[in-house]
């Protein structure tokens, strides 16, 4: 009973937990082609260079950048 109990807790508290909308854009135009959009739960790494962070289909999903990247991270409601 006890370990149900647990997995259940472990369930609703990453139910609640909050989504990103991640927009990632390989030029200085966003909304064009080339934009790539997102659905995360948790980013892991948030630089100026570097980006990285797990879909929610469990994809790790990473972008680095000698000049800097162009992203946009909102939180879902």
């Amino acid at each position: 009973m006890n370990q149900t109990f647990k997995k259940f807790y472990d369930w609703l508290i990453r139910f609640f937990e909050p989504r990103y909308k991640i927009t990632v854009s390989f030029n200085k135009e966003y909304g064009d082609t080339d934009d790539k959009v997102y659905t995360s739960k948790k980013i892991l790494i948030q630089k100026e260079k570097h980006l990285k962070f797990r879909s929610l289909d469990k994809r790790l999903i990473e972008y680095r950048s000698a000049t800097g990247l162009n992203y946009i991270i909102e939180e879902e409601e």
